[in-house]
């Protein structure tokens, strides 16, 4: 850097000493005085702020339009933009709360915390800084109007500039945020102008005419998206667009994603992580772990909390994975995802010590097939009229299914045609494709070895087929039968 290169710390403004600062908007009444922080990110000169929802969207572009060939940004999920703006949604109301007790020093009306319930309450919610270019300002040659902040004793903490909104913030990193809080402004204003819930691309459960003490929710949630409510941005001065997608790469591709037991233990804000936690764990007392034993001879009849995870997903949702779930949906539901639980804890073997070698129940994929066949039962919209009645019936005689290792209906396919017609003669009419091993399809569901029962990793093909025998076994409904 050259030595008459003046440091961020050490800017100089166009600006007159004696001016106020409410006398530089000459420059247009559209452009704005943000207050930033400078420094120095690995070298490069960056500002940082903290700006309200409205004005980050305001301002704002995304470079991922082929047309002008500056694509620096990946093609938009909008299922991810849509999840994240639920997360903001819930966020405002929450931000809208802690305005009312700290700034307007208030407690607000209860119809806050029951709206904030519905949505689903988290201890926390932030979200991460935004990373954003801006490509008019070349760093070495400042000429901006603005003005430094600074301590009693003289010394700079910051600056007051006013930024000309021909000057594009261009997201680096933040895409989806960015238009995730465009589609929660979007709907908050909707709902507060029209008073009624959009049919389409709602955020939330509610529908029709909206509530008038919910108004005051979502208006407060909406002033709050443009003045309390606030996200940081850290900014780059004057990248190239080569500039631009390295910085994207970096950002992206230089992290490690969280693994998927911790991501289950420290969210608290997913309903069926806190079912887990509160139900599964304290109240019935199953024993979870984050790491995986190969070993069996040391298993503690600990499950790990991953398949923990995914096996209640598939229980409440018939989903593999349990994001951005409903937080109505998991109250209605758990209290038959309790029972099925209690009847699972009473497995004999399910829970003691090396309880993988004792019942193939300790095996996350048998548990998975009696989550499916309670979803199927209870939730799905092709559930039987006397789901319950065939539930409950499953629960009862639940130790009737031989979760032996040495059960030879876990082998089924690898017994020969004789031995299936001989001591399974009815089981293929409630297998796929009539019990035939296809080339095409799966059938590989585990293997019979040294007295041991192993179930294949492939779960998603697996668990289904064992759902399957153990509707054969317990005399339910053929699900075959009602496609």
């Amino acid at each position: 850097m050259s030595e008459n290169h003046e440091t961020l710390s050490e800017m100089k403004f166009d600006k007159d000493k004696n001016k106020n600062i409410n006398d530089m908007f000459i420059m247009g009444t559209e452009d704005k005085a943000f207050n930033i922080i400078a420094g120095y990110n690995l070298g490069n000169p960056t500002w940082v702020s903290d700006v309200s929802l409205s004005d980050f969207v305001e301002w704002s572009s995304i470079a991922n339009n082929s047309d002008n060939g500056e694509i620096t940004q990946r093609k938009l999920d909008i299922n991810h933009a849509k999840n994240l703006a639920f997360f903001i949604l819930k966020g405002l109301v929450a931000s809208a709360i802690k305005r009312k007790q700290h700034k307007d020093n208030k407690e607000p009306s209860e119809v806050f915390e029951i709206i904030l319930n519905n949505l689903g309450k988290k201890p926390y919610c932030a979200l991460q800084p935004i990373v954003a270019n801006i490509r008019e300002i070349d760093p070495n040659k400042l000429n901006l109007s603005g003005e430094k902040g600074r301590t009693p004793n003289g010394n700079c903490v910051g600056y007051r500039i006013i930024f000309p909104k021909t000057y594009t913030w261009w997201i680096i990193d933040g895409q989806h945020r960015r238009y995730a809080a465009e589609m929660v402004i979007g709907w908050l204003k909707y709902v507060t102008t029209h008073r009624k819930y959009p049919l389409r691309d709602s955020l939330t459960e509610f529908k029709g005419n909206v509530q008038e003490e919910h108004i005051k929710v979502w208006e407060a949630a909406l002033n709050c998206a443009k003045t309390f409510a606030t996200i940081k941005i850290e900014f780059h001065l004057g990248l190239s667009i080569e500039q631009e997608q390295q910085l994207f790469h970096d950002l992206n591709n230089l992290g490690k994603k969280v693994n998927i037991s911790l991501a289950t233990e420290f969210d608290r804000g997913n309903s069926i992580n806190n079912f887990i936690s509160d139900i599964l764990e304290k109240k019935l007392e199953i024993k979870l772990t984050d790491k995986e034993i190969k070993d069996w001879s040391k298993d503690q009849g600990k499950i790990l909390k991953k398949d923990m995870m995914s096996i209640n997903a598939i229980a409440f949702l018939n989903k593999t994975n349990a994001k951005n779930v409903s937080p109505k949906i998991i109250t209605e539901r758990k209290n038959i995802i309790e029972k099925l639980w209690y009847a699972i804890k009473n497995i004999p073997g399910f829970g003691e010590n090396m309880a993988k070698t004792k019942t193939v129940a300790a095996q996350p994929v048998i548990l998975k097939a009696l989550a499916k066949i309670t979803y199927d039962l209870m939730f799905s919209n092709r559930a039987p009229s006397n789901g319950e009645d065939i539930f409950n019936k499953m629960i009862v005689n639940l130790n009737n299914v031989d979760f032996s290792h040495n059960n030879k209906m876990w082998q089924y396919y690898q017994l020969s045609d004789e031995e299936r017609k001989n001591e399974f003669k009815d089981l293929s009419n409630f297998l796929p494709d009539q019990g035939k091993i296809l080339a095409e399809k799966n059938r590989d569901i585990g293997l019979y070895q040294n007295s041991v029962m192993r179930f294949g990793a492939k779960h998603n093909d697996i668990y289904p087929i064992l759902a399957d025998m153990i509707r054969w076994k317990l005399g339910l409904p053929n699900r075959h039968l009602n496609k």
